[in-house]
């Protein structure tokens, strides 16, 4: 009886590959928005603390 391991190069063989895909507009302006809302929430938080 032969026993499979879990080795390494096994799972290796069972990966898929991600098919990933271009950003559309919609989701860079959704992204860039985010960005930019986490940028001046840290602005504000650092301008308080060193007042």
């Amino acid at each position: 009886m032969i026993i499979k391991l879990n080795t390494p190069f096994y799972l290796a063989r069972q990966k898929e590959e991600k098919i990933t895909k271009p950003l559309t507009v919609k989701e860079k302006v959704k992204a860039d928005r985010l960005f930019m809302m986490i940028l001046l929430i840290l602005t504000i938080v650092g301008a308080v603390v060193m007042v």
